[in-house]
Formats: C-alpha cells, structure tokens, sequence
C-alpha cells in the first residue's frame, strides 16, 4: 500500500507518513458522498452560504496554523503562504456572497407563448484532484463554487501535502459541513479511475501535468463524465521596445520568481524586441538577483526551496540540457551545497529550438529570454509553444499592448503586469493548458446542469 508523505523539503526530513485509503475505504467514501449529495442540493441556498462564508472566517482565524502547514509541505515562504490562505478566504466569501445572484433562474425571451426559465441545478458527486504548489487555493477555485451550488466532492490531494489537506477537511467540518459533503481521499491512481465510473460520480477537476490530465480525460470520457483540466504553462512575457523597462524587470522578476517558480501562470519565456534587449535583460538579472533562497519560515524570504529534490532535479536538467546545447546562463544555474531541495534564481539566454527548455515547462525558478527582431517574431515566439495559459505585454501604448494581446494565443492575458488571481476573474486555458474555467461566474456553471423548465401557454 501507498502513502501520503510529508517532507520537508528545506531540510530533507520526513515528518509524517499517511497510509493509502483501501479500496473498501474507497467505496464507502463514495456512498457518503451520493447519500449527501440527496440532501445537500435540497439544503436551503441561505444554509449553504452560510457555512461556505464560516469557511472563510475559520481560514483567517487559523491562518498562521494553515500557511505553516504549506511552508513546512511544499517549501512556500511563510509570508506568500499567508497571502494565498487570505486569497482563499476571499474565494469562499466571493461565492457566498454571489451565490443568490449566479444561481438565479435566467428568464429567457422566447417567440413562442408562454414562459421559458434556464435553472442551475447541482450535478452529483464530483472529485477533485489537485496539486500541491497552491495547496489551499487550488482546493477553493473548486470547492467554493460546487460547495455552494449543492455537488458533494471527493478530493485527492497530492502525495507530499497530506497534512494540508486534512486541514482543509478539519475546517469544513468545524464550519459545519455535514458528513460526507466533502472528503479528503488519500486514493491512488487505480482507485480514483473506480471511483469515476461510478455512475454517482458526475465530474471530475483536475489542475496538474498535461500527461495527468490525458490520463483523467481518457478515463472521464470512456464513462461520459464532465472534466475540467487545468494544466501545464509556458507564460510568455513580452516587452515591446516602448516599454518602461524599469517596470518591467521588477515585474518579470516577480512574475517568475514567486512560489518558487512553481506556479502555471509563471512568466517563464521572456520575449524583447531586439532594440531594447540587452537593457533589459541587465535590467533583469539585476532584479533577479534580489530573490534569493533562505529559510521559507522567515518573513524576509522571497524564494524558498522547491518541493522537493525530485522536482529540483526535472528542472536541473531542463537547463543543463540547454546549457550543452550552447544556451547562456546568466545567473543562477548551479545545485547549492546546502541541505533541501533549493535552487537559485537562474537567467537563461540563447536558448533555441532543439533544446528541451523551449518547449517544456521550467516548473522552478529559472527564466528564459528570448530576442525578437520585430512585434510580429515576438508574437511568433509566444505563439509557439503546445500551451496557452497566460501572458504578459509590457508597452506605453495601451492601445498597441492590446492589439498585441489580442494576437497571443492564451487564455488570459495581461497588459503591464504579470499574471494575478482574484476570486472574480476566469481561470484557464487553451491548448494543452486544459479546458475549462474557474473563478468568476463561470467557476459555478462548469458542473451545473443548466435546466430549461417551458410552460407553453396554458390549455383553455
């Protein structure tokens, strides 16, 4: 049997160990789950909400307990770990509060007589299966909607967050969600493929690695289950050659060095016109310099260490690959002698076609600058990539950033910044970024059925 490990990934330790949940364990969770499911979707909307906006008081009454938990399992500094908690009670309270409003009958204005209404009605039971660099956050893009819409969810969280995700099960439950609404699975990959086909099952989230998400989709599909899958990234971040490029380094630096690196919507390939390359790119290592690595529990530290030795080494070869090939490493690039899984902040350039870095996800903190002679090779290099999550376009000419924009081929882009979440703005892709949205309005209609109830003109 399996398990559930956390390690400390800035020191190496393991801390604590959680055995795989039995098949038979399995089974019983998805029973509670359909028999909550009956009486949760028929729960008072008021009742709902109400424990939905408890959910996010508890979260910022235990924050300092939550974001330690992620610092100790995932190595995220403590002070971007106690951002992404207040984000993820700003999640809940955004669905509580809009709850009467997105789930409000849509008159429709038809041609025919009588009336014609479109409800949103709740599917069944649906599973989660999430990641562990946004341990929280990834959970609540998810779960606040669907908890408010009335499904009952099943969550498998990643191998090496355990603790945290027990965490955000112990917080439901002191909310006041009733047993068997929401479940924390420690299942492993056969059990979640059983737990799909079960007819009570009716749709599946997952936010993680393409190959995971082809593996979900191929089993979601076979058995005719809605599937949203948020995957992989390769931000593009462009720089027009009208740019501030003061702002934009500082930006590019946060852009790609936050979390770690770890994160989807990282900018990760920098894109410069030719004219302002090289000031930009100085500018840049400058900025990059300032992350440096230290110990993810103190409030100064900007980058702590990768999850995991494991994910350092994917990333170690990304660049080493790219380095034997004739890429330059213009910071970073070297495995520090110290314990845990850190890695510095590293600046690539010349890195071209051939090279594993061009088209692979550098999931850590390592960056990629490219030269462009035009605004149309700078499109074309963004362009080029199998995924399509988000991006970036630096310029002073507003109305030029948007044409730009307009011609990336993302799911969200954004002008003289780097990518940001809120509760209120659509998440997603395009590409091998995965399908389907989170967040918004649109967050709450990915598992709804949406009911179209006709009264013809009544019969005399």
């Amino acid at each position: 049997m399996g398990v559930y490990t956390t390690v400390n990934p800035a020191t190496g330790e393991k801390v604590a160990e959680f055995a795989e949940v039995t098949d038979g364990e399995a089974r019983t969770a998805v029973d509670r789950a359909g028999d909550a499911y009956r009486s949760w979707r028929r729960t008072e909307l008021r009742e709902r909400i109400d424990v939905v906006k408890r959910i996010a008081e508890l979260h910022r009454a235990q924050r300092e307990v939550l974001a330690g938990l992620i610092t100790l399992e995932m190595g995220k500094p403590i002070a971007q770990a106690r951002a992404e908690v207040e984000l993820v009670a700003n999640i809940y309270d955004y669905y509580a509060d809009h709850a009467e409003e997105f789930l409000a009958d849509e008159v429709l204005h038809i041609t025919g007589p009588g009336t014609a209404v479109v409800k949103t009605e709740p599917i069944g039971v649906l599973i989660g299966i999430m990641p562990w660099n946004y341990p929280y956050y990834q959970v609540a893009r998810f779960a606040a909607p669907n908890l408010i819409l009335g499904n009952t969810i099943l969550l498998k969280h990643a191998r090496n967050c355990p603790q945290s995700a027990l965490a955000i099960e112990r917080v439901f439950r002191e909310a006041g969600l009733p047993e068997g609404v929401y479940a924390n699975v420690f299942a492993n990959n056969e059990q979640i493929a059983q737990l799909i086909a079960d007819p009570r099952v009716q749709g599946i989230s997952l936010t993680g690695s393409e190959r995971a998400g082809s593996a979900v989709g191929e089993v979601a599909g076979r058995h005719m289950k809605k599937y949203v899958l948020e995957l992989g990234g390769s931000d593009a971040f462009i720089v027009l050659d009208d740019a501030d490029l003061d702002a934009a380094a500082a930006a590019a630096a946060a852009g790609r060095f936050a979390n770690g690196g770890q994160a989807c919507t990282a900018s990760k390939r920098f894109i410069v016109l030719d004219s302002v390359y090289d000031e930009f790119l100085s500018k840049f290592v400058e900025q990059s310099r300032a992350w440096a690595a230290g110990d993810p529990n103190s409030d100064e530290t900007k980058l702590g260490p990768l999850s995991s030795t494991a994910a350092r080494q994917d990333l170690v070869e990304l660049i080493d690959d790219a380095v034997r090939r004739g890429a330059t490493v213009h910071l970073g690039g070297e495995i520090p002698d110290s314990p845990g899984a850190y890695y510095p902040a590293t600046v690539l350039s010349g890195v071209t076609k051939g090279m594993r870095a061009y088209a692979e996800e550098l999931f850590g903190p390592a960056a990629v600058v490219h030269r462009a002679s035009s605004e149309e090779e700078a499109i074309a290099i963004a362009n080029d990539s199998p995924f399509g999550l988000a991006g970036s376009v630096f310029s002073r000419d507003l109305e030029r950033a948007q044409r730009v924009a307009g011609l990336v081929e993302t799911g969200m882009v954004w002008i003289n910044s780097t990518s940001k979440t809120a509760p209120d703005l659509p998440f997603g892709g395009v590409k091998a970024s995965g399908v389907g949205r989170e967040l918004a309005h649109y967050g709450i209609n990915e598992f709804a059925n949406k009911k179209l109830v006709r009264v013809p003109e009544a019969a005399n």
